[in-house]
């Protein structure tokens, strides 16, 4: 049976118009790191077409030779820069860094991840020595879905940062974390479902 492992996490769901704090267990993901405009940046483009060859391999080798068939899940990406507001006011992007994420389950390993990089070839994976096995433990977030075109996240993310979190007794913590839970090649940009998610913890008092 093939396993969806954004349907067995609970964090991989939030509400619209809604701020929810969820406990996100330690999971590890293929990575891969870059910096600039994802529009324009050939970085983004190279990591986003070698991330994907890697993560189909492992994932048919998983289902092959250990009968472990699993979906393999939206892109992710962590987005951070040294202000803040390039996020929510503006949308700077040429100041942006990022980490791109494919969700791996448990029971792959770096072993099984160095196979999956060897088996693909270089002309399909530019950027196939930038990408790694990572565990990422973000805890206790708040998140909440956007529905509409990326560019139109800065209201949301602004709430967040400023209102919902505050009010909630937390702090921002660790790097501002979404998940494309549409795919932008099919679908039209006001029906782009993306879950925006931040770490937090307690406000110091």
């Amino acid at each position: 049976m093939k396993v969806d492992l954004k349907k067995q996490i609970t964090a991989y769901s939030a509400p619209r118009g809604e701020f929810a704090v969820v406990d996100v267990p330690p999971l590890q993901y293929l990575m891969v790191d870059g910096h600039g405009d994802p529009n324009t940046s050939p970085a983004y483009r190279e990591a986003v077409t070698s991330i994907y060859p890697v993560a189909y391999t492992l994932k048919s080798a998983s289902k092959r030779e250990l009968d472990r068939d699993y979906t393999v899940t939206p892109l992710e990406a962590l987005w951070w820069a040294e202000d803040m507001s390039a996020f929510t006011t503006a949308r700077d992007k040429s100041s942006w860094n990022w980490t791109l994420l494919l969700l791996v389950p448990d029971w792959l390993g770096s072993d099984d991840v160095e196979r999956a990089r060897s088996a693909v070839a270089r002309s399909r994976a530019p950027a196939l020595d930038r990408i790694r096995l990572e565990r990422l433990d973000e805890g206790r977030c708040v998140q909440t879905l956007h529905v509409g075109p990326y560019d139109d996240e800065g209201p949301a993310l602004r709430a967040m940062h400023h209102d919902a979190i505050p009010a909630l007794g937390l702090r921002m913590t660790g790097r501002h974390h979404e998940i494309y839970l549409s795919d932008a090649r099919r679908t039209d940009p006001a029906r782009l479902r993306t879950l925006l998610r931040q770490p937090v913890t307690d406000a110091e008092p």
